[in-house]
Formats: C-alpha cells, structure tokens, sequence
C-alpha cells in the first residue's frame, strides 16, 4: 500500500510560475509514488474573502486546470473541491473539540492571516469564527485521509505542527493510535521572485501565469528590472543585482548557460534586452506544452467537471469509511 499525501491551495484563479515551481512541479513528481490526494480549498478561500465571492467557482476552475495542465494526473491521483466533501466539516467538529484554545491561538498560519487581513482592510477589521477556527479545519482537511505526509516548503513545516498536536492529542484522549501524525514532506524549492524582486504574486502585478501566452511571457520578461548600476550595453554588469533575470537564468537555463550568461554579463558582452529576449525564448520553450494542454482543457471544461466529480466520488468513499471510525472511537450514537 502507498503511503497517502494530501495538499491543496486556496482557489485564487490562475496560477503563476511560483505555484508551479513551488508546489505544482513536486506534486506531479509524488503522485507516481504516493496516494495523492489534491485539493481546491474554497472553505479557506470564505475565511478571509467571504464577502468576495463573486468569482470563486471560476477560479476553483482555473486552479484546477492549472494543475491538469501542468501534469497532474486524475486517473492516479484525486482532484477534488474541499467543499465537495462535507465529511471534512464533520471531522473538524470532533477535532475543534479537543483542540485547546491556545494551540489554535499561537499558529503561525492564523497570525499571518489575521496580519495580512488587517493589512487589506485596516485594523478594525473582524476576525471571524471561521478564520479563528482555520487551524483546525487545515488539520481536519489532512486528518481526515489520514494523510501520511503533507508536501510544503520549508517556510511551512510549523503549519503542520499543529496538526500532528492534534492528532497525538486525539489519541491520548481516545486511547487510540488511529490517526497517523503527518510528517511535512519539504520540496527543498525556495520561492520564486517576481518581476520587480519582490515576492511574486497576482495582487502586486509582478507575477508570470502559467496560462500566459508566448507573447505575453516575453513581454513580461522585457519589463524585469536588471543591475540599475548598468547604463550601456557594454557597461560591465552585476548579475546578482538583477532584480529577477539571473535569478531565473538559475532556475531555467542549464548550468552552461548560466555560466555564459554571468560571463558575458560581467565582462560587458551581453546586454540587457538580448539577454531578456534570450531567456523569455527558453522560458516560452518549456511551458509550450503546459500551455497546450491548458488550452485544451480551457476548450473542454466538461472533462475537467467529471475530473473533479470523479476525485470527489474516490475522496469521500476514503472520508466516509475513515469518519465512520472516528465515530465509533469517540461513542458517537449512530
């Protein structure tokens, strides 16, 4: 039996390159060796945009296309829309529970929520019950697979802490040994930057989406800052005073390439738009087939529909048979 994995995002619409190098690219390497199941977390998505919802069915849809696209594959690995399994909001009943106000109180995913929040829309804003209760929903979301490990970047192994706190704490209540306590399963990928050096993300505009055309991307790559100290083409440049563009030869280009690049650079060979061009032409290269079959999906929305109903049918026969069991543990009258 494979061990079982789970991890999912917060339904945003289209994804960017730092979603794929992040999280999308390791997902797609684990499913052939784990029981994946992924997941479009629109309940997270209500604790702080709850009055935002305008758009989050077409962004679930997006997201999911995004991760079909990239290689996910449904016929191995199940693709779901949290909301789609209520047994989860079930299980986080129990788990809320037994779970001390405290724990709940001192995530460090709660308090970067709580500040962003205050943040968007000043320091009177409410902190709901849903937000306040997301630690626990996060932990029902992995618990109720029993989920062995939980794929996250090293900036995220304190966000699994809690929910191996609440398993153990379950547990020892219940004398049992029935809930695995997860293990983080860390991507060793650091973040990509944005355009402008700064974290990359849709709100501030600095962000290249995987849906981007060829176009699209090259333009995007012709606005990215590069070393300010550089005036003329044959000026001798520092690489690593570009804002993003070395940064992304690392990622993209092979080590030859890179060294070429960082050669030509500092000795004044290379200029700055040729090197941009260069690198959006190798960039275009390697998402061409993500993007094909993006456009693919995007002509059939249909098939990614019975993709998600279908990973909805295989999760929550999983959720069923583990909440049935949770019940019995706890006395539950049935």
């Amino acid at each position: 039996m494979k061990e079982i994995i789970l991890s999912g995002m917060r339904p945003t619409g289209k994804l960017h390159l730092g979603h794929y190098l992040g999280v999308i690219q390791n997902w797609v390497r684990l499913q052939e060796d784990y029981n994946c199941f992924f997941f479009a977390a629109d309940w997270h998505a209500l604790t702080t945009k709850y009055d935002k919802t305008e758009t989050l069915r077409q962004d679930t849809l997006e997201v999911v296309i995004d991760w079909l696209a990239c290689g996910i594959n449904p016929e191995i690995s199940a693709v779901y829309v949290q909301s789609g399994v209520p047994e989860i909001a079930e299980l986080n009943t129990y788990l809320s529970m037994v779970t001390p106000q405290n724990w709940v109180e001192r995530d460090p995913t709660l308090k970067d929520m709580v500040k962003m929040l205050h943040s968007k829309e000043g320091a009177n804003s409410h902190v709901s019950y849903g937000l306040m209760g997301y630690p626990v929903l996060m932990s029902a979301d992995i618990m109720m697979f029993n989920a062995h490990a939980v794929p996250v970047g090293i900036d995220q192994v304190a966000h699994i802490e809690i929910t191996r706190d609440i398993a153990g704490r379950f547990n020892n209540i219940y004398k049992t040994d029935f809930f695995v306590e997860p293990k983080p399963l860390l991507n060793n990928c650091s973040l990509i930057c944005g355009l402008d050096g700064n974290k990359m993300g849709k709100s501030y505009g600095n962000d290249i989406k995987i849906s981007d055309t060829a176009g699209e991307t090259s333009k995007k790559i012709m606005s990215a800052i590069t070393d300010p100290a550089r005036i003329r083409r044959d000026d001798p440049g520092n690489p690593e005073h570009c804002a993003a563009v070395f940064k992304y030869w690392k990622i993209f280009g092979t080590p030859e390439q890179v060294e070429n690049t960082e050669y030509e650079c500092k000795k004044g060979l290379r200029g700055c738009t040729d090197c941009k061009k260069q690198l959006g032409d190798i960039i275009n290269e390697k998402f061409a087939p993500i993007r094909e079959r993006r456009s693919y999906y995007e002509k059939n929305v249909h098939e990614v529909t019975e993709i998600i109903r279908d990973g909805t049918v295989r999760a929550r026969a999983e959720a069923r048979k583990n909440l049935e069991r949770v019940k019995d543990i706890i006395g539950i009258y049935r």
